[in-house]
């Protein structure tokens, strides 16, 4: 069978990992503004004032702003057929709140969309992707004030208005499933922490802000429906699809508490929030998980109306490494590790500790593909590497050896019947890693000169993926240099 012919193959960025340009013509600060850079040993810090003595990967990105069509020339030349990239909201509206969108904004995505296609390369369009006005978490909190569905309705209505005919493809919320825990909390939903780190404390939560954290996702699911529907009012063309961080889980032993355990970690992580979008309603274990929370979710007839007439056209999701589920508390991971389960011991692991299961892409094709029947796209997939460049190149094996692998496990759940639509990595090209802060913490196809303080000459290097993946597309998807 292999890949449909019109298969979208591309790469993925967002902006405020790889724009720069925090504070020109006229954009706004973001939550992404204000993290400091950090490392796997040290995390990233949230600082109320932007402080001389750290440094804001943000603010610098990969040069993306100014070197827009140096790299959408590069991706033409790998043969993309789609962009998978993000709108900075704080560029649009530089409060979140205005009344009126930043003009240069527009027009500086409008540039961007028509080189795209130009090269004949689709854009692929996250909404919000980690980059919510400062001033909307200062002065609202995030997410979790209702007011903010009203801001982000309006945006999105300027979106789609705008760029008519020249967007088509659109997500909605990156990772929206990640709003339950604290880094999420943070970077998607935009509630400032209390201790000043991006990554806190989940195991003890109060009550108190796991309720706040479930209002805000509450909020962030009725403004995804708007969009949606907002989408389809202006143009009927438009495919609008949510962005889900993708959990694979499997059970750490045959004990049947650990099966029960996976079947509770898939609908917590994922099967929640996909009721939701695709099924226009909550599904029925939320009013359990809410009972073991300690929580209170309100769902007014307005909300209900709305998420049942906003479904989603298709489900997209990020791809990187699965967990086991235990029923034993001493075996759980550390999240600081980003560890959301129990360690695999089956399982090779990345530079990073992550580990490698393309195999779990397959499974996780398929089980999302049997329960909601709408097309999928990978829109996110990678592998991080600390790597070294020379020679004016890097030989970047492992990532060719890591893409290929999650390929094949792609095609054969297109054998299985799976209704796949597109392949984005991450990155397409190197840019700031949103969990670290780190430049070096490697994951495109294009090598760019720049360390984790902003050194640097920012110029850009195909690496030896870049000219595997051109092969991989241009053959699609057949030709994997094995």
């Amino acid at each position: 069978m292999g890949f449909r012919k019109d298969f979208l193959w591309g790469g993925a960025t967002a902006a405020t990992q790889c724009e720069g340009a925090w504070n020109k013509d006229g954009k706004g600060e973001s939550i992404l503004d204000h993290c400091t850079n950090g490392d796997r040993e040290h995390p990233r810090l949230v600082t109320r004032e932007l402080e001389d003595r750290y440094f804001y990967p943000s603010r610098n990105g990969c040069h993306q702003y100014e070197r827009y069509e140096e790299d959408i020339a590069l991706f033409a030349e790998m043969g993309f057929k789609t962009y998978r990239l993000s709108i900075n909201w704080s560029r649009i509206y530089p409060m979140g709140d205005d009344e009126e969108p930043n003009r240069e904004g527009l027009d500086y995505y409008r540039r961007v969309f028509e080189c795209c296609r130009k090269y004949g390369i689709e854009p692929t369009v996250t909404i919000t992707h980690y980059d919510m006005a400062w001033n909307i978490c200062v002065k609202y909190g995030g997410w979790a004030d209702r007011r903010v569905i009203d801001f982000y309705a309006k945006y999105v209505r300027t979106l789609f208005t705008e760029y008519k005919g020249l967007v088509r493809r659109w997500l909605c919320i990156n990772e929206i499933n990640f709003s339950t825990v604290s880094y999420g909390e943070i970077v998607t939903s935009g509630i400032l922490p209390k201790s000043g780190k991006v990554l806190c404390d989940d195991v003890h939560a109060t009550r108190q802000e796991v309720q706040r954290r479930f209002e805000a996702l509450h909020n962030e699911l009725v403004a995804s429906a708007k969009a949606v529907r907002i989408g389809h009012e202006i143009d009927p063309e438009n495919q609008i699809g949510c962005m889900m961080c993708g959990f694979t889980f499997y059970p750490l032993s045959s004990r049947p508490e650990d099966a029960a355990q996976q079947q509770r970690d898939m609908e917590i992580w994922m099967y929640y929030c996909l009721d939701v979008v695709c099924r226009g309603e909550y599904p029925y274990f939320a009013k359990r998980i809410w009972r073991e929370k300690g929580i209170d979710i309100e769902v007014s007839e307005e909300d209900a109306r709305t998420l049942k007439e906003g479904t989603v056209d298709f489900i997209s999701f990020s791809y990187y490494k699965s967990e086991c589920s235990t029923a034993d508390p001493d075996k759980q991971g550390n999240i600081e590790d980003w560890e959301y389960g129990a360690a695999n011991p089956e399982l090779p692991k990345t530079e990073w500790g992550w580990s490698i299961d393309p195999a779990g892409l397959r499974w996780l094709l398929n089980d999302l593909y049997g329960r909601y029947q709408k097309p999928l796209m990978v829109v996110e997939n990678g592998i991080g590497e600390y790597e070294t460049f020379e020679d004016g190149t890097v030989h970047d094996k492992a990532r060719i050896d890591y893409l290929r692998a999650h390929i094949k496990a792609m095609k054969e759940a297109v054998e299985d019947g799976v209704d796949l639509i597109g392949y984005t990595t991450w990155s397409a090209i190197d840019i700031v890693s949103a969990g670290t802060g780190e430049m070096k913490k490697r994951y495109g196809f294009i090598y760019v000169d720049a360390d984790d303080e902003g050194n640097g000459t920012y110029d850009r290097y195909p690496k030896d993926s870049f000219y595997w993946y051109k092969k991989v597309i241009a053959s699609n998807g057949e030709d994997l240099g094995d």
